[in-house]
């Protein structure tokens, strides 16, 4: 069944069978679809309809070396500003196409199919366009919304159970921030979600609710938005030290660390704490830090988020409130020792 949330003015959710619903949303005129190897693969009658541009795979491919690329062969195809850019993949394929649409010719419409659970609940949803610099991840990017973003948890079915786990992560840090029947629905799920398309749909939807609702205050990070940092700071840090992890990977290691610290510092019972370890590692989220503690900190210093010697780590009050707290590295470093 077809479901439709505003995320702003300009920018809509569409939850549904994306080949269907592209016939609907899509705008008049020339369309070019950046997409990568595997979805071209996948989904040929989806990407081939339209011009299209294959991109790399990995974070190692959002760079700004791909997005050069990628505007000299927009430029070789005569592309205009009445071209509309469709990005159709994970988070990094959206990432590139949206920084693209965003900056090519000073900014095209653009639109996303989201084909996995980490970019329908997260990477596509909120406005963030961003590629990496030198490993650090969305060091340079825009604010800018898709016209709308395409959700068809069908194709959900084709992921392996690792990229579902990353997405859930991500599920389990809007139920935290905001959302406590989430939460609680996710506990009496466990690894038994993966298994129902009507669960996982459920569940992304609450997610998505979560970060519209986050984004309509606050669009540009400048006060409540932050929330949606939770586990992120160390989580970016973790994923700068090794490639052992993936982004959800590393955000339930990050979420992790930061209930407990939460607990040292009184901001949350050691039972709540217990149960966010519970539930993800009950989504199959394996909590063992890969990297020493030695190295996360120092990476957390080169957050791009952090401003002169301090920087803002989100903590949790209890299951769906958390708060921003300001610290400075040194005190940072008391806390995780």
């Amino acid at each position: 069944m077809e479901r439709i949330i505003q995320i702003n003015q300009t920018s809509t959710l569409y939850v549904g069978r994306a080949e269907e619903l592209l016939e609907r949303v899509l705008p008049e005129g020339r369309t070019v679809v950046i997409t990568d190897a595997n979805i071209d693969r996948l989904y040929p009658n989806l990407v081939r309809r339209f011009e299209h541009i294959i991109v790399g795979q990995g974070e190692v491919c959002k760079s700004l070396q791909t997005v050069e690329r990628v505007y000299r062969e927009l430029m070789a195809m005569g592309a205009d500003r009445s071209t509309f850019i469709l990005g159709i993949g994970g988070g990094i394929v959206t990432d590139i196409a949206g920084y693209v649409a965003a900056t090519y010719m000073r900014g095209v419409e653009f639109g996303f199919v989201s084909t996995t659970l980490l970019g329908q609940v997260d990477a596509s949803i909120g406005g963030k366009n961003g590629v990496n610099v030198a490993d650090y991840k969305n060091m340079v990017g825009t604010f800018r919304h898709p016209r709308f973003v395409i959700a068809d948890v069908e194709m959900l079915r084709t992921l392996p159970k690792r990229e579902l786990r990353a997405g859930m992560a991500e599920i389990v840090k809007s139920a935290i921030i905001a959302d406590a029947e989430l939460f609680g629905r996710l506990e009496r799920c466990g690894e038994a979600i993966y298994d129902s398309v009507e669960d996982m749909q459920e569940a992304m939807l609450g997610a998505v609710a979560v970060k519209a609702h986050i984004v309509k205050k606050d669009e540009r990070e400048g006060g409540v938005r932050r929330l949606l940092n939770l586990g992120h700071t160390l989580g970016h840090a973790i994923e700068k030290c090794t490639h052992e992890v993936n982004h959800g990977e590393a955000v339930a290691i990050g979420m992790s660390l930061v209930a407990h610290a939460a607990v040292r510092r009184d901001d949350l019972g050691e039972d709540v704490a217990e149960r966010i370890d519970k539930v993800l590692m009950q989504l199959g989220l394996k909590l063992e830090m890969p990297v020493t503690m030695t190295e996360m900190l120092r990476e957390v210093k080169y957050d791009k988020k952090k401003k002169n010697n301090t920087i803002r780590l989100i903590v949790p009050k209890r299951i769906g409130k958390c708060a921003v707290v300001e610290m400075s590295f040194e005190e940072l470093e008391q806390l995780f020792k």
